[in-house]
């Protein structure tokens, strides 16, 4: 007994440090990624090819210009199916021959590359012509082996070659340095081109043209990409920081001055470095590499601070320019795996990884205490491409782990029924309209490229190199001899003998297993910075008071429909202007004080309300979440909703409210319930506007509601383009209230009242952030510390020369809705209603036989949660 005990424990403790995945498990896990693949990528195909992009909540195609414009993110679509052209040697990686076959004549028959748009060159280089050079590769390949594409005779290299002289109009500069945009069809000079004015761009834009401008020159034979793209990256070295060897964010194309001087390794500078490295590995060039290695020392030296990657300032970089970090720099452990540097990517990934767990997606950026700063994740495939590579350095099971939690956590809270949506708040687990095509390019290679072994692969990966877009260029290329002659180059003098000296370069990969004799190395290396993450979540500052003295009105007492507080304001020579968009501002002119006294405390209370403003901007209560769990969707819509400061805490609560919607009468809920009979036992649906939030508490809470949820106003308004912000009381006591109150804007709730519209009977859960699509029950929310949001501050302090001014989300929620008119509208989905009241009666739900739910049984609970599990396992057998 004593030593079959030795043995269990012994197994134990080699399982801790990583046991390996059996073969019937990863082949699970490959099957689940193809499965995952064809959800996403057929539902592109059914609703919307030819569109660029996918919007998967109201399953329809992107178009650019019937959308309400997203800003730069829109130049990305060229109305040339961006998506399909993104994915295709996605579809041969997974071994879908025939589906690339079909997908290939699709391409031919139906893109054009000539349309009269604006487009980032950036993005289109890397997406669409790399897409493009990714299906010549493919397509040569699969020729070649005799089975497909017998027919193809370089049809994509030539839609290619196409796009590249279409794309060269913006490298017309004296630098070399790429315009950020062209027009397909005009180019950037003259006014047609409606682009061409531009003087800045980033780093990244400028020095990721590389590989792919190479390959067509080598594919193609006309060395005049290649030499453009050369061009571009000799002017960049050119103008590096000398002392810090590091380069700036923004760069002016003109001039070649740096316009943003902090230095990082995340978004607008990452895959400047990636292509250096890359650029060497496909050319052969060294100078290449002795680039990147220069850069590389710096970026170790200044940038790393294992775990951490903090931008500094290229003249200081000493001098950290920020305290929180982006998520595209989750990209760089893979590339440090590329470079042979081990130990600080298994450092700088498990920091990313335990984020990813707390948060279940990495946060667009988080601080360095591992807090949320944007809470947005577009679905990102940077932390995968990193776990790939380091599984592929070290063989550690751990990181096959690491890729299952992104499997998992893409099934339960990004899967819907028409592909997978984009996490609007990884907080409270809300959507966003919007599948990126890097989605299908990028994230299922690398998973299913992480559970596949050798015979699994329809080729041998080690024999291409891939792209910032995870496109497949062959090595092969390094063979193919060019003259580059016929552009002029910004080479000048050569560089210092230090420079040249081999000994400050790596130029072999070191081998893994010297690295690491002993298994238990990385994990050692990993569980200090577990410890890290877990412990790290300090609570927000307590509130200080600015100033000396006791004003006579307190910027935490404020209330924007209280006459008295107005009439103080005025003796202090505060004014109070109502905005357009239903704010409030304040501004504070001395003179008009009734005395010097007074407008002393004018000028206190301001900077109080300042300083309010800046204490909630850290102390901001996250969104809470409004999920549909009824039938089709069972909990895969999310929608955002901003909290009251009355009523149920939903923080507080395991298990949220969840009951049946219905639209309340009168709308406006500001007298008393008309169909009480249908609202007793449901969550209220309600207008903003002509009452205060409080008082609509009231009516519905007496005619018996469970919950209630109010619908901006304002048609078209958005939590993408308005900040959230907490629906305030009346100025009174509001410790009668008991139910909760959630606010949702004109687009999100018009999604609810389009789905009641549909279904009728449409059930929903408020709580403080979407619960467990896949669970049987409803699990109890996670316990820890507030992540901090940042969002966009309503008060903006002012220079001394100016009068003092405040804009107050307080004063907003306390007193908009006085002026409910006032908003501008904006652009409305063109699938929503736009008239809710018009359609109340279609939204009447008959009461359930157990009027009050508020009091179903835990049982119940569970058996409900239990059906919805079961109706969506159906559902995606069908779908299967």
């Amino acid at each position: 007994m004593p030593s079959a005990l030795f043995v269990l424990v012994l197994l134990a403790a080699l399982c801790s440090l990583g046991c390996a995945m059996s073969q019937e498990e990863k082949h699970k896990l490959r099957t689940q990624v193809v499965e995952m693949f064809d959800h996403a990528y057929q539902n592109y195909m059914d609703h919307a090819y030819p569109a660029d992009e996918l919007m998967p909540l109201t399953c329809r195609g992107r178009v650019r210009g019937l959308e309400p414009s997203r800003g730069d993110v829109d130049d990305a679509l060229g109305k040339f199916s961006l998506t399909l052209i993104d994915t295709l040697d996605t579809l041969v990686l997974l071994n879908k021959t025939t589906e690339f076959e079909a997908a290939v004549r699709r391409v031919l028959a139906d893109v054009r590359l000539d349309n009269d748009i604006v487009v980032s060159v950036f993005e289109t280089n890397i997406r669409v012509l790399g897409g493009l050079l990714g299906g010549h590769s493919m397509a040569v390949m699969l020729k070649e082996e005799g089975q497909h594409m017998q027919w193809y005779q370089d049809e994509l290299l030539h839609m290619a070659k196409d796009l590249g002289f279409r794309l060269l109009p913006a490298f017309n500069t004296s630098s070399g340095l790429p315009y950020p945009r062209v027009n397909l069809k005009y180019g950037v000079r003259g006014p047609e081109t409606r682009t061409g004015t531009e003087t800045d761009t980033c780093t990244a834009c400028a020095g990721t043209i590389i590989l792919e401008f190479a390959a067509l020159s080598r594919f193609s034979g006309d060395p005049i990409f290649e030499a453009h793209a050369r061009r571009a990256l000799d002017f960049l070295w050119e103008k590096r920081q000398r002392n810090s060897n590091l380069v700036g964010t923004t760069i002016n194309i003109h001039s070649g001055e740096w316009v943003r001087r902090d230095s990082g390794v995340g978004a607008g500078i990452d895959s400047y470095y990636e292509y250096l490295l890359k650029a060497y590995v496909l050319l052969g060039d060294d100078q290449f590499l002795q680039r990147f290695n220069i850069h590389y020392a710096s970026i170790m030296k200044y940038i790393s601070q294992p775990p951490l990657l903090l931008d500094v300032h290229i003249h200081k970089p000493l001098l950290p320019a920020r305290t929180w970090m982006d998520s595209l720099l989750a990209f760089f452990p893979g590339l440090q795996v590329l470079k042979g540097d081990i130990r600080p990517a298994i450092e700088t990934h498990e920091m990313l990884y335990q984020v990813t767990k707390k948060h279940n997606f990495l946060p667009e950026a988080f601080t360095t205490d591992f807090r949320v700063h944007w809470a947005q994740h577009p679905l990102r495939p940077e932390f995968a491409e990193s776990t790939y590579f380091l599984y592929k350095a070290t063989g550690d099971p751990y990181y096959l782990e690491a890729g299952r939690t992104i499997l998992d956590n893409l099934n339960r809270f990004a899967r819907v029924p028409c592909g997978f949506a984009a996490m609007k708040d990884v907080r409270t687990g809300s959507h966003e309209d919007r599948m990126d095509s890097f989605f299908l390019a990028e994230m299922f290679k690398y998973l299913f490229l992480l559970f596949a072994d050798v015979e699994d692969l329809p080729f041998d990966v080690e024999d291409y190199v891939f792209t910032t877009e995870a496109h497949l260029l062959p090595l092969s290329l390094s063979t193919v001899a060019l003259s580059l002659s016929s552009v002029p180059s910004n080479r000048t003098i050569p560089q210092t003998e230090e420079e040249l000296d081999d000994s400050n370069f790596d130029w072999t990969c070191p081998n893994t297993r010297l690295l690491f004799p002993d298994p238990a190395f990385p994990r050692n290396l990993r569980e200090p910075i577990r410890s890290v993450v877990d412990k790290s979540c300090p609570r927000p500052a307590p509130y200080r008071e600015p100033g000396m003295g006791a004003p006579p009105l307190r910027a935490q007492d404020f209330m924007a429909n209280n006459p008295e507080h107005l009439e103080l304001l005025k003796r202090m020579g505060v004014s109070l202007i109502h905005l357009k968009d239903g704010r409030v501002q304040l501004v504070q002119h001395a003179t008009q004080a009734v005395s010097p006294i007074a407008a002393e405390d004018g000028i206190r209370f301001m900077q109080e309300m300042m300083e309010l403003s800046s204490q909630q901007q850290k102390e901001q209560l996250p969104p809470r979440a409004i999920q549909i769990v009824s039938h089709p969707f069972f909990g895969r819509v999310v929608l955002t909703a901003g909290p009251a400061q009355f009523g149920t805490d939903l923080s507080k609560s395991s298990t949220g409210v969840r009951g049946f919607v219905t639209v309340a009468e009168p709308y406006t809920g500001c007298s008393e319930i008309t169909n009480s009979e249908y609202v007793r036992g449901h969550i209220a649906l309600l207008q903003r506007g002509q009452c205060m939030f409080a008082e609509k508490a009231r009516h519905i809470q007496k005619a018996g509601a469970i919950g209630g949820v109010v619908v901006d106003d304002n048609e078209g308004s958005s939590s993408d383009t308005a900040p959230l912000f907490q629906m305030a009381g009346d100025g009174r006591s509001t410790e009668d209230i008991t139910l909760p109150l959630l606010f949702l804007f004109h687009k999100e709730g018009n999604i609810l009242l389009e789905a009641l519209k549909e279904y009728r009977e449409v059930e929903v859960l408020l709580s403080d952030k979407a619960r467990d699509r896949g669970a049987d029950v409803v699990h109890e929310a996670e316990k820890g510390c507030q992540t901090e949001a940042t969002t966009p501050t309503s008060f903006a302090p002012v220079s001394q020369s100016q009068p003092n001014t405040a804009e107050s989300d307080k004063s907003e929620a306390v007193s908009s809705q006085e002026s409910p008119d006032t908003s501008p509208a904006r652009d409305v989905n063109p699938t929503a209603s736009s008239d809710p009241v018009k359609d109340e009666p279609e939204k009447k739900v008959a009461p359930k036989n157990d009027a009050d739910s508020n009091s179903q049984s835990v049982d119940e609970m569970l058996a409900d949660w239990r059906e919805d599990l079961e109706a969506f396992r159906q559902m995606e057998k069908d779908e299967l």
